[in-house]
């Protein structure tokens, strides 16, 4: 029996990821309180219904209610992942101004700002509990994308995210492991790479013509290979390594692809590229 569970902060895509799990099959509960997962759960089990979603709703319920349910659950064998979402405080103030919607948290005496800092804060220990996405750069069909890859995965392996990314975009809000690649010789300036990415068996043979790009991704593949024993006894389920070059389009990607490639050998292994479309 299959349960997944979604938190954090508002505005940050709750709504679509419960849809993407909806049209993939699963019974979906939006807005329940924590405490009142026990109940419903009782009741699923009882209608055998074995794949369920529910966005777990703070307004009303309390996040140190969290850890406990999830331990329950699991001991009335569910399979449990827990699912965080967040995004850039200047993203979620986009947002909600282009939505027009409030805040849950907003008040007289709060702004817009400090109410997603305030909710930031309250949720802070809910992110080490599951698998952090952070959305500020993602578009709706992007999101549903990357959540049913999440659920594609066997939920009792470690999964190893190498995702890449642009730095004038951000650092990933997600990311275990920063890697910094903009040292390397970038395709940005060669006038018939430009609009490629890395992706393409252009920008593969240009970077592979240089040894540093070569000297980068032995190190970066050594550091993680010496280190994910360690995160794997650490009972991580997930580890995002995140691989950042200028604009995210070319050096991040054809690294992150390769790494991927590599490890997919004997790790389950996913490849995201957060400034491609």
């Amino acid at each position: 029996m299959d349960l997944l569970l979604i938190g954090g902060v508002s505005g940050s895509g709750k709504s679509v990821a419960l849809t993407a799990l909806e049209d993939s099959g699963y019974y979906t509960v939006s807005h329940l309180p924590p405490e009142q997962l026990g109940g419903l759960l009782a009741h699923l089990k009882a209608a055998v219904t074995e794949r369920v979603a529910v966005v777990l709703d703070f307004k009303t319920g309390r996040v140190e209610d969290v850890a406990p349910a999830i331990e329950q659950a699991r001991a009335d064998g569910w399979t449990v992942r827990f699912l965080y979402l967040d995004a850039r405080t200047d993203t979620l103030v986009k947002r909600f101004a282009e939505t027009r919607r409030r805040h849950p948290f907003s008040s007289g005496q709060r702004t817009l700002t400090e109410a997603i800092e305030y909710e930031r804060t309250l949720f802070e220990d809910l992110r080490s509990l599951g698998y952090n996405i952070d959305t500020s750069d993602l578009s709706a069909a992007a999101l549903r994308a990357w959540v049913k890859d999440f659920i594609s995965v066997d939920p009792s392996r470690l999964t190893l995210l190498f995702q890449s990314f642009g730095y004038k975009h951000g650092v990933p809000l997600d990311a275990d492991l920063v890697f910094d690649v903009r040292c390397l010789p970038n395709p940005h300036y060669e006038p018939l790479l430009a609009r490629l990415t890395g992706l393409d068996p252009e920008i593969v043979e240009y970077l592979e013509q240089h040894p540093e790009v070569e000297r980068m991704y032995a190190d970066i593949y050594h550091f993680v290979a010496s280190w994910l024993p360690d995160y794997a006894r650490d009972n991580r389920n997930y580890l995002t390594v995140a691989i950042g070059c200028t604009g995210g389009q070319h050096r991040s990607v054809y690294l992150a692809e390769r790494l991927a490639r590599a490890f997919g050998v004997r790790y389950q292994v996913l490849a995201r590229h957060r400034q491609l479309p």
